[in-house]
């Protein structure tokens, strides 16, 4: 019986993982050292990120050949505008930032060559290919937020605690592992060399993530 195709990509992808979690970013988050002004540059960011984050698992639906898939794919895009984006909503109230002012906002470059990898790949491949995209953002935030929760006092932040929370809940580490078992799933008679590109497309996402941090660490746009 051959390997799952996600343990894989865990695998493939755990030298940039570990980049990640170790990215003076992340363990500004955790040891709550992180200054203020670098996190709402970052928030901004993936406020934006999101939003096309949605539209790739809104292709999702337009490509599933079956009404369970499309279903998959849309309770996905719902997580993400009326879920994740909570936590965004909430640090834009505390910071003092509008929806508006947010749209005012340019994505970085970075931002804008992340998303367009996903979209691209998106258009170009099938529903495989669009879950490959999409799950290294979910899956790496799942085990930076489970991290971080690990680090005594560093869920009970009074500023970042609601950030590491969100990452590290039950509910979302629940919508990471569906993700998971249907990228299994879909790929379970893909051919090697189909593996191969999967496995490809999740590791470029996971330097995506990586370069996402150090984009928010420089503040670079």
């Amino acid at each position: 019986m051959r390997k799952a195709v996600t343990d894989r990509f865990h695998e493939a992808a755990a030298g940039v993982w570990k980049e990640c979690l170790n990215h003076p970013f992340v363990t500004g988050i955790g040891d709550g050292t992180l200054p203020a002004e670098k996190f709402q540059f970052f928030m901004l960011q993936d406020y934006l990120y999101l939003f096309d984050y949605a539209r790739v698992f809104a292709l999702g639906v337009v490509k599933a050949r079956t009404p369970e898939l499309m279903r998959t794919f849309a309770k996905n895009v719902d997580a993400i505008l009326d879920g994740e984006m909570k936590i965004h909503r909430t640090y834009m109230e505390r910071l003092g930032i509008t929806e508006e002012q947010v749209f005012a906002v340019k994505p970085a470059l970075d931002n804008l060559s992340y998303t367009n990898y996903m979209l691209s790949v998106a258009q170009a491949g099938g529903v495989m290919e669009i879950v490959a995209s999409i799950l290294a953002c979910s899956w790496s935030y799942a085990e930076i937020g489970q991290a971080l929760a690990g680090i005594p006092g560093a869920a009970e932040h009074p500023f970042y605690g609601e950030w590491i929370c969100g990452y590290a809940s039950e509910e979302y580490a629940a919508t990471n592992q569906a993700l998971i078992e249907l990228m299994d799933d879909l790929a379970a008679d893909a051919s090697e060399e189909q593996i191969a590109y999967l496995t490809d497309v999740f590791v470029n996402c996971s330097r995506y993530e990586l370069g996402f941090w150090d984009m928010a660490w420089e503040m670079r746009s």
